[in-house]
Order: C-alpha cells, then structure tokens, then sequence
C-alpha cells in the first residue's frame, strides 16, 4: 500500500500521430494532467509538444521534465520515483501510445511498485491492441514480441520461430519495427513465412489514411505494398 503522504505514478497516453486533438482525448485525462507538473518522459522536445497539445494554456517553465528513455536504468527509475514519495504526483508519458507497452516506462512502473506508489493507467490508444482488435486474428490467444532483432540473421530465425508459433498455437503474434526497417522486416516475412499464413499490417492507426489489412503471405507476395517510413504493427496468424 502506498504511504499517505506520497503521490502517484499516472500513465497518461498520447495520440499515435500527429493528427487528433482534445476530442480523443478522455476528460478525466485532461483533468489529471492539469494539476500535475512533473512528468517522467522519453524526449524534452516532443513531450512539450504533447503538453501543449494537451493542455494549450500550459506554462510550460513550470513543468519540470525528467528524462527516461530506452538507456535509462532501474537506478534511475528508483531516483525519479523517490519524487514521488515525498508527496508529488507524476505523470508518464511515452514517445507514442501507452506508457509502459514497448516503452521503456516500464521500469518507472516496476520501481513504483516496488516503493508501495499507487500505479495509475489512464484510457487511451494501443497500438498494438488496436491492430489485433482489427485483424481478425486471434484475439483470445495472442503473444507481443515487441521489436524484432536489428540483424538481418537474427531477424529471419526471429520470424521463423515466430511463424513457427503461429502455426502450433493458432494464436496471434504481433511485433513491430522501427519505421525506416519496416520493409526490410515486409520482405523478410515473405521469404520466411509459409504462404498459407495470415499476415495483417496495420499502419498509421487512428491517422488520416491509416489502413489495416490482413490477407495471406501469397497474397502480400502478389501485391507487395511499399510501406516506408510509417508506424506500423505486424500482426502473424494461422488461417
């Protein structure tokens, strides 16, 4: 149980592009975020951009922004939480979606459980949930593999075991990629996976033009899309 005199941990999600505004944001969320002015983040530059976004009117020199990003450890996740002991609540905010899911906030969470801080999530996008909800995939059974190896090597035996997976279990699997990898990983999926697998590719979800499309690894070798540099999620299934 968290003490009486300390603050809380608030998980507060961002929009998964730059298009939306206040009216995808939930109100308790906008409530939450104006009585607090310390925040727990990847970049400086891009959470003051959320925080403007968010909260127009925000004074931005009276939010104190502490760095946590992918190189940070759980020594400094146990630094910034002693913050929020002494009695201040915080907010996580992550590059883009759900602090915590394929982000490195989840080490600020672990090192707030671990000092009796109370954990609180707050509603808003997933990218990765919202790519299986649309897949048709299995969505009673599923497995998220994060970011696949950056070596071409690794990779193809990471999607071999993945696809090897999929065709045992019947249950979904979802990764991602960093965006300028993301037809590097496409072909690389259709060199290893069966043909008769289902491959769905969710891209620029909750975006202008953003599509979702799930049809079979012959069918992505007929029509090879060119995805470039765009958010994507990759979704693997038995048919």
């Amino acid at each position: 149980m968290s003490s009486n005199t300390a603050g809380k941990l608030h998980l507060l999600p961002v929009w998964l592009g730059e298009a939306g505004g206040l009216e995808q944001v939930p109100p308790e969320n906008l409530t939450v975020a104006l009585t607090l002015d310390l925040w727990f983040v990847e970049n400086e530059r891009t959470a003051r951009q959320f925080l403007r976004r968010l909260m127009p009117a925000v004074e931005l020199p009276r939010m104190e922004l502490h760095r946590f990003d992918q190189d940070s450890t759980m020594t400094d996740a146990r630094g910034l939480v002693r913050l929020v002991q002494q009695g201040r609540s915080a907010g996580v905010m992550s590059e883009a979606g759900m602090p915590g899911i394929a982000d490195p906030g989840a080490l600020l969470v672990r090192a707030a459980h671990e000092a009796g801080i109370e954990v609180v999530p707050h509603i808003g996008p997933n990218s990765m949930m919202l790519a299986l909800a649309a897949s048709g995939a299995n969505g009673q059974q599923f497995t998220f593999h994060g970011y696949l190896p950056r070596a071409v090597h690794e990779r193809k035996q990471a999607i071999r075991r993945i696809a090897s997976d999929a065709q045992r279990s019947h249950g979904a699997q979802l990764f991602m990629e960093t965006p300028y990898r993301n037809d590097a990983l496409l072909a690389d999926l259709l060199e290893q996976c069966d043909e008769r697998l289902l491959l769905t590719i969710a891209v620029d979800l909750t975006q202008p033009g953003g599509s979702v499309r799930t049809t079979t690894i012959a069918g992505w070798r007929r029509q090879k899309p060119t995805l470039g540099k765009r958010p994507a999620v990759f979704v693997l299934s038995a048919a």
